[in-house]
């Protein structure tokens, strides 16, 4: 099952989250399929954290279709009663093939999505073998878009999998020199597809880095762990981090650790 460290707060009581590799036909367009339900008890709202990757999603849910944008700071999803979506985590070559919408006017927003299957996607989050018949119609719906993809999209795909893969690039000229191409002509390519620039390609990564493992282990080094992301130092890590995420790191530590001790036995065992 593919993984993400986009979401910031994973294992939230009464909310699941299914992730599913995409078709191979779609590999170009759809990095994962994702799938969330959630049923809470009156009253009760869980505000899902999440720093999005530099791409987009698409998103059915609530009968709309909505194409999102990268956000290059901390976005705060409240859940309440009961619900669904259905997402999918696009390469960064989709968002000129699935809107008119110019990249940079879709960063930290979002368009609706013409021709989206939305009505059928209810009725198959509605039946137990969902499933398949979810993959079936979004290879209906989006194949012909994913054979659009070419030589420069698939580029882009490239240069942002080098940029979130290689931790040991942290500044916009290394990743220039692992794709072949002059920063210029990087940040042109970036820009065009994405909206964003090289050097939040590489912050993304090393931010999600951090607020993952501080989730998964709040007792982690704060100055060891600066250090291994190549911060120059403690304060300069924290000062980022606060200003993308919101909060300190401490803050994120005091929050798993509290969130750890609330748990029951069995749940902290698997932590």
């Amino acid at each position: 099952m593919p993984q993400s460290k986009g979401h910031l707060n994973p294992g939230s009581p009464g909310v699941e989250l299914e992730r599913f590799e995409a078709a191979p036909a779609l590999a170009d367009l759809v990095r994962h399929v994702w799938i969330a339900r959630w049923q809470l008890p009156p009253g009760e709202v869980n505000r899902q954290r999440v720093l999005t990757y530099p791409t987009f999603n698409l998103v059915i849910a609530g009968g709309a279709a909505a194409l999102y944008g990268p956000d290059p700071k901390i976005q705060i999803r409240a859940l309440s009663g009961h619900g669904w979506a259905l997402g999918l985590l696009l390469r960064p070559a989709a968002g000129v093939l699935l809107s008119s919408v110019a990249p940079a006017d879709l960063v930290g927003a979002s368009c609706p999505v013409d021709g989206a299957p939305i009505a059928e996607v209810g009725q198959a989050m509605a039946q137990a073998r969902r499933v398949p018949l979810l993959f079936e119609m979004i290879s209906r719906w989006l194949g012909a878009a994913a054979a659009r993809v070419d030589a420069r999209g698939r580029l882009v795909n490239k240069v942002c999998r080098i940029a979130e893969e290689d931790g040991d690039i942290v500044r916009v000229a290394d990743l220039a020199r692992r794709a072949r191409l002059s920063p210029r002509s990087l940040e042109r390519l970036v820009s065009r597809h994405i909206g964003v620039t090289p050097k939040w390609l590489i912050e993304c990564r090393r931010l999600q880095e951090a607020a993952t493992t501080l989730h998964a282990r709040p007792r982690t080094d704060l100055t060891a762990l600066a250090l291994s992301l190549y911060y120059v130092d403690h304060a300069h890590f924290s000062r980022r981090y606060k200003e993308v995420l919101g909060e300190t790191p401490d803050q994120t530590r005091a929050r798993a650790s509290s969130r750890r001790e609330e748990a029951p036995p069995s749940r902290r065992a698997r932590g």
